[in-house]
């Protein structure tokens, strides 16, 4: 199974440097090196890291969401704007969880068919690992459409067909 991604390709009449302009004023920076408490500041859409022609955001949430979407950008300038080039993915914590179930319910599917012969549990443990899968690519998903109708909204840009 593939972990649920999102890719999409803006196209703004903006140039890049007013396009990374408007995503630094709504995004607090983060410093990963150390802990920082969160900003209460509510003019914040997203939290990340800005670079010169790329960023690293995620939707600003009070508390913790295993689901959300860690969104990378890139930047292309072009003569009439530019070019924004969006992917959706889990973060590295959240990929490491839904890998460590999904191999431990193969791995109980597998003992329970084969070492136990029991394949009533065997079937258990896989339907939890699918369902387990479901729910985190449904609910992945439905954040990936939060954060880009925000993301949207801000830059003002039409999806290139």
């Amino acid at each position: 199974m593939a972990l649920p991604e999102f890719s999409e390709t803006l196209v703004s009449q903006l140039d890049s440097q007013q396009i990374m302009e408007r995503i630094s004023s709504v995004t607090a920076q983060e410093d990963n090196q150390e802990f920082a408490e969160p900003q209460s500041d509510s003019s914040f859409l997203f939290n990340g890291q800005i670079k010169t022609d790329s960023f690293s955001i995620s939707e600003k949430v009070t508390k913790a969401d295993s689901f959300l979407p860690l969104i990378t950008g890139k930047l292309e300038p072009t003569p009439k704007g530019a070019i924004l080039f969006l992917d959706y993915r889990f973060f590295p914590s959240t990929v490491f969880f839904l890998s460590f179930w999904s191999v431990i319910t193969a791995l109980l599917t597998v003992f329970f068919l084969i070492v136990q012969q029991n394949w009533v549990y065997s079937l258990i443990s896989f339907i939890l690992g699918v369902l387990n899968y479901i729910f985190a690519k449904n609910y992945f998903q439905r954040k990936v459409k939060r954060s880009q109708h925000i993301l949207h909204q801000m830059l003002e840009t039409q999806l290139k067909d």
